[in-house]
């Protein structure tokens, strides 16, 4: 029997992270984990919106942790479920490198849309590999400002549509992103904040301890957000319009004021700011000097020397990512959530 991967009907990717939402912040703050056993129920839903738009075809990233896709295919089978998923035929290394192939190999065999469960750092291994596949990000991890907070049907019924065809620049919108050079060379790039600290080792990664911050880089200016990505939140402006797409590089320290920012769930703190400006597509921001770490996206990734020169771009070229109202209203119009009742 031919597998789903190699046919021609609409494929929807699914890259469920079981390791998202469980690090140390989760600890130092008043966090609750997101256990696998809530992203198998919301892969249940997913399924069943996919499935209701007419999907035939899932891909989907193995794991061995915790086997969530199977679960909800198992916990599926009663509702005689017609679409057929497969697993992706890849090595399983347990790293972040595991969504970045996922990515790339659904990105290979043509899928229409990639459905995300995960965080920031999830969601910026993905965008490493998916290409222009535009993503369908759901919300269970700790950084969540990329990501959204969606029911799983109404993120499949989404993802479904848009692999089906209504996918236009109403309904997908081309994210931003920072790119970080060391010394000239363009080594990493980040969704949401780069985060230079004076700690010197990545260690365990997470970074939640403001004193040790030095300056930070936002890919774009959102209210209402965690982590440090809240920073630039608080310091908006009257001049800032609602949905403006600008980033802000903020330096911390004495000499300026403070701001009142949510670092993590239940942790709200003051933080001291000495300067920050509002940065356009294609501005660079050349870090100070000094030994330390870069953070990408809540997590620390690079280690610095004292010579080692940072520079940070903001870029307009990130993932394609879907707006979901949109895609329902433009279903609507076109008459594809219609159908007439039979005589």
């Amino acid at each position: 029997m031919e597998s789903i991967l190699f046919m021609s009907s609409p494929l929807v990717g699914i890259i469920a992270n079981p390791a998202s939402g469980r690090d140390i912040r989760r600890l130092v703050a008043h966090g609750t984990v997101f256990d696998n056993n809530e992203k198998t129920a919301i892969v249940r839903r997913v399924l069943l919106g996919l499935e209701a738009v007419g999907i035939q075809r899932v891909a989907y990233m193995p794991e061995h942790d915790f086997g969530i896709l199977p679960r909800a295919l198992t916990e599926l089978h009663g509702h005689h479920l017609q679409l057929a998923a497969e697993p992706l035929e890849m090595v399983v290394l347990g790293t972040s490198a595991d969504s970045t192939r996922a990515a790339q190999s659904l990105a290979k065999l043509g899928a229409g849309c990639i459905i995300t469960l995960g965080g920031d750092g999830t969601n910026r291994a993905v965008a490493k590999g998916c290409g222009t596949v535009p993503l369908v990000p759901i919300s269970t991890g700790t950084n969540n400002v990329f990501p959204a907070f969606l029911e799983g049907t109404i993120a499949g019924m989404a993802a479904g549509l848009i692999a089906s065809g209504m996918g236009d620049e109403r309904t997908i919108k081309r994210a931003p992103r920072l790119e970080v050079c060391i010394n000239d060379v363009a080594i990493e790039s980040a969704l949401v904040d780069v985060v230079v600290s004076s700690l010197p080792f990545v260690g365990a990664r997470a970074l939640w301890d403001m004193s040790v911050v030095r300056e930070v880089v936002l890919s774009c200016v959102t209210p209402a957000t965690i982590g440090l990505s809240a920073l630039g939140g608080a310091l908006l402006d009257a001049g800032y319009e609602r949905g403006e797409q600008v980033g802000m590089h903020i330096m911390l320290g004495a000499g300026g004021s403070q701001v009142l920012i949510p670092l993590a769930p239940g942790l709200i703190s003051w933080v001291d700011i000495s300067e920050h400006r509002r940065l356009a597509v294609d501005d660079m921001v050349l870090c100070q000097p000094g030994a330390g770490t870069v953070a990408l996206d809540g997590e620390r990734e690079i280690e610095l020397s004292a010579t080692s020169v940072v520079e940070v771009r903001l870029c307009a070229d990130g993932p394609y990512v879907v707006d979901v109202p949109a895609v329902l209203e433009a279903a609507a119009h076109a008459g594809r959530l219609h159908r007439q009742q039979a005589d």
